[in-house]
């Protein structure tokens, strides 16, 4: 603890504050009319049915395409993973086997105001079917429609993995990509037709729907279940094929059968009264700690500020290594929750502080002694929430989600996929907390406090705490 100097104390808070300030206000610029945002501000949370409403949609296979119920029950788990990937993660899906259809609510984008369920519903991407045929020919109606008439090589269920990436091409200049890897089936498929066409002239089209998105000609067979989708793509086009294919392609062409969109359960003004009664509570939280434990009691609380704006910031997608989170009343509870395993954590620092002053030790020796001892009883308490937060991400997270994947195999296996958003968020926000909690209530707290206690004004016992002698 030598090396904290006097000046940590406010590089900490500096550091802490710019943080709350960017995680609040979120930072993002025009270019013409074009906006790019850097980083999400609290403005671009997206609220839960619960808090702000959304929309409820019903697809169903298009024309008179008879889905079998495993390729509905597919379908199902293709949006899901695509609402998860959007960061949607307070959502309800329905496999209607029997009517051949998939109703899904889902909550509005964060910031509307004007509440268009049309539009809503393609966010969630193309409801289209991704198909390798061969050659490109197509048919052309009187209208202009076009049908592809090729014969299917590779569907999107062919498709294990995808990517994308800016190689250089046969010219020896640089584009962007989309990359493949195939299963089994696929590879097998793809092998021969490219070993048929290969040196033929006859290309292999991509389609989507009935858009044909590359018709790249066939060098030579390609054995290795990799492939390319090549086209007219940038950076962000070559993305989104990639997402879309990760996300699943259909294994059928879907189309929106109804749409309406749904009130939230708690009516207007729902957030803004919690929000305030938040802040109510926080501000009898702060008198508490000050007048209680003084010096700790202000750190306690700068420490819980940056607890928060942390937890907010992973629930914004503030982070590039993680993506953002549907916001909803149980999600607000775990924020909640973990506030108050902070504010534990730090009454239990404060009076190991009083004791260690009260047993006649120095207020150095102290500070160091009572954080090094409270250390264990905050993890026992900690690792306890922890554990109910990846159970619950876990039991109600979508089956791709890291959590699911590991309990579904070992624990839930038996009960079947499910997911329940408003329960994830509760445990998504809980976990945050809870490790923000150790990062700004405990690691940074101390620097803070040993940092003060170099002060010669702020080194009087009972500033911690202690009794004068």
């Amino acid at each position: 603890m030598k090396k904290i100097h006097k000046s940590t104390f406010f590089i900490v808070v500096a550091i802490i504050a710019l943080f709350a300030v960017s995680t609040i206000t979120g930072f993002d610029y025009f270019y013409g009319d074009n906006k790019t945002t850097v980083v999400k501000g609290v403005d671009d949370i997206r609220l839960g049915i619960d808090i702000q409403g959304g929309v409820d949609v019903t697809f169903a296979p298009s024309g008179d395409y008879d889905a079998t119920d495993d390729q509905l029950d597919s379908a199902t788990e293709i949006i899901k993973t695509r609402l998860s990937s959007l960061g949607i993660n307070d959502n309800e899906i329905y496999s209607d086997t029997k009517s051949d259809r998939i109703i899904v609510r889902f909550p509005w984008q964060a910031g509307e105001s004007e509440y268009d369920a049309e539009a809503a519903v393609k966010e969630l991407g193309e409801m289209a079917e991704l198909t390798f045929r061969r050659g490109s020919d197509y048919d052309t109606d009187e209208e202009g429609n076009i049908t592809p008439t090729g014969e299917i090589v590779l569907t999107g269920a062919d498709i294990a993995n995808a990517d994308y990436g800016y190689f250089p091409d046969d010219n020896g200049s640089y584009e962007w990509v989309v990359t493949l890897d195939l299963n089994t089936t696929g590879k097998d498929a793809f092998a021969a037709a490219t070993a048929e066409l290969a040196g033929t002239g006859t290309p292999i089209s991509i389609w989507m729907d009935n858009t044909m998105i590359s018709a790249p000609n066939v060098n030579e067979a390609i054995t290795g279940g990799e492939a390319q989708i090549t086209g007219d793509f940038d950076e962000n086009s070559s993305k989104k094929l990639a997402n879309q294919i990760n996300s699943g392609a259909l294994p059928f062409k879907m189309e929106t059968t109804s749409f309406k969109t749904i009130s939230s359960t708690m009516g207007e003004g729902s957030l803004d009264a919690i929000i305030l009664a938040a802040l109510i509570a926080f501000v009898f939280i702060a008198i508490y700690m000050i007048v209680l434990y003084k010096v700790p009691g202000v750190v306690a609380i700068i420490g819980i500020i940056g607890q928060i704006a942390a937890t907010l910031a992973a629930v914004t997608g503030w982070f590039g290594f993680m993506p953002g989170s549907t916001l909803t009343i149980p999600g607000i509870a775990g924020i909640i929750l973990a506030v108050g395993m902070g504010v534990d954590a730090n009454i239990i620092t404060g009076e190991r502080i009083k004791e260690e002053i009260r047993s006649g030790k120095s207020l150095e020796s102290a500070i160091r002694v009572a954080y090094k001892r409270a250390f264990s009883a905050i993890l026992d308490g900690n690792i306890t929430n922890v554990l109910i937060a990846i159970i619950l991400m876990g039991a109600f997270g979508v089956p791709t989600s890291f959590f699911s994947k590991i309990l579904n195999k070992t624990v839930f296996f038996m009960f079947g996929a499910t997911t329940e958003g408003v329960v994830y968020s509760f445990g998504f926000t809980l976990l945050v907390g809870v490790i923000c909690n150790f990062i700004f209530g405990v690691f940074a707290s101390r620097i803070m406090v040993t940092s003060l206690s170099k002060f010669k004004g702020l080194q009087n016992r009972k500033l911690y705490g202690g009794d004068v002698k």
